[in-house]
């Protein structure tokens, strides 16, 4: 079975990130699931993600405590601090958390740092099946964000034991997605770190269990499609995404150049929806314990943006006070049936004020039509007709609709079916 049939469609679920920030617990974790299996589950919400710094026992918020002792294991391999995740006692690592999820009827995921632990190398721990060292395979290409570990030169055998030795662990814990961060973003040294995707790459092949693989942040540059088409199932096309107008606006010229490259198994990935109730322990985006600051208007255009592109979903609220509007949005079975079976879709025009995808799947075509303007006005003429647009079911309002006798909001979205 190839990596790719892992994600056959794209991965919907919840992340710790935007509301916890490096602090979520596990009795945190435990609500979601349980909210997500009896809320979500039904329309293809399936993952649950604990973000970064799972094994720092004094994390507060997005902002780390650099150098702050990490727990972990004898083959310098990092694991979940027991004083936020009690199940880890007795070295049961994440092992009973993944069994809940998976009694759900969902899947688990844990989010990492390429690389190995800084306080490893200072050690010189060791590295499971090899003699070798933690100083040994260490590489001086540090995180400029985040200061728990060193590269891994995976040149050598003993690097790619380093490797294989974690994604061991993480299989044995019913570890189903990881999102491997500070590896996609070419900025910082050039390139993406490709030595180290292969080798994460070729580590998940070994365990023999279908693990989906994440990597972050982005912008991932466009150079490096096919490299990531061939080794990863999502990669970032941004750097955090928050709840900003300019920072979703940009968004869409990610998505079209990207777009070539979704195919089943690759998604490129707009990042987080950070809608609903975020930042409770987050203090990133300029915005800390806060509602979204997106309008309504604004939450239908990212959606309607995200499901036509295929991204994947990853919410970054909270669930168990999740209001009726947000819950709307992910339960929408005719958007979430599009997002699930489109074969194409594309950009095909733009200006000032007017965007329009079009997408196809088996069944139908779907025209998704964005004002980007500051008023809300009705479609032009003009490229009503240019583009063969009359009329069509409107999905999120689920009623027939005629464009000629429609106004689109401002930072508003249309996203109409037609069947073929």
């Amino acid at each position: 079975m190839s990596f790719l049939d892992y994600a056959k469609t794209p991965p919907m679920g919840w992340n710790s990130w935007d509301c916890y920030g490096a602090s979520v617990t596990e009795a945190e974790v435990i609500a979601h699931a349980d909210f997500m299996a009896e809320h979500l589950r039904p329309y293809g919400w399936e993952y649950i993600i604990v973000d970064i710094q799972w094994s720092e026992p004094e994390a507060k918020s997005t902002r780390y405590n650099d150098f702050y002792p990490l727990t972990m294991d004898a083959f310098s391999r990092l694991t979940p601090a027991e004083n936020r995740f009690p199940s880890a006692k007795h070295d049961n690592g994440f092992k009973s958390l993944g069994d809940y999820i998976h009694q759900k009827g969902l899947k688990f995921g844990i989010h990492i740092m390429r690389g190995i632990p800084r306080q490893a190398v200072h050690q010189n721990t060791a590295i499971k099946g090899t003699t070798a060292r933690a100083r040994d395979i260490a590489l001086n290409s540090i995180c400029p964000w985040n200061a728990d570990m060193y590269g891994v030169d995976v040149s050598l055998p003993e690097g790619q034991l380093y490797y294989d030795s974690l994604l061991e662990l993480y299989a044995s814990w019913g570890v189903d997605f990881i999102k491997v961060d500070d590896i996609a973003d070419s900025r910082l040294y050039g390139d993406a770190h490709l030595a180290e995707i292969k080798a994460i790459r070729q580590a998940i092949d070994k365990t023999g269990r279908e693990i989906v693989l994440s990597l972050s942040p982005g912008p991932a540059a466009l150079k490096n499609g096919s490299f990531f088409q061939n080794h990863a199932n999502m990669w970032r096309l941004t750097d955090d995404f928050w709840d900003h107008w300019d920072a979703l606006y940009t968004m869409f010229d990610r998505a079209s150049e990207w777009a070539p490259f979704i195919r089943p198994g690759n998604w490129p990935d707009c990042d987080m929806l950070p809608l609903g109730h975020i930042g409770i322990r987050a203090v990133d985006g300029g915005g800390g314990d806060n509602w979204t600051r997106f309008t309504k208007d604004e939450q239908y255009l990212l959606m309607t943006l995200w499901t036509i592109c295929q991204s994947p979903l990853m919410f970054g609220g909270t669930l168990p006070d999740i209001d009726d509007f947000t819950l709307h949005l992910f339960t929408n079975e005719t958007v979430l049936e599009m997002y699930q079976t489109l074969d194409t879709q594309r950009e095909i025009y733009r200006d000032d004020t007017w965007i329009i995808w079009q997408a196809t799947s088996a069944a139908a075509t779907y025209h998704a039509i964005f004002n980007v303007g500051l008023d809300t006005q009705p479609f032009p003429q003009t490229l009503q007709q240019h583009f063969s647009i009359d009329k069509g079911l409107d999905c999120w309002r689920q009623k027939e609709c005629h464009l000629s006798e429609t106004e689109i909001p401002s930072h508003g979205a249309l996203l109409l079916k037609s069947t073929t």
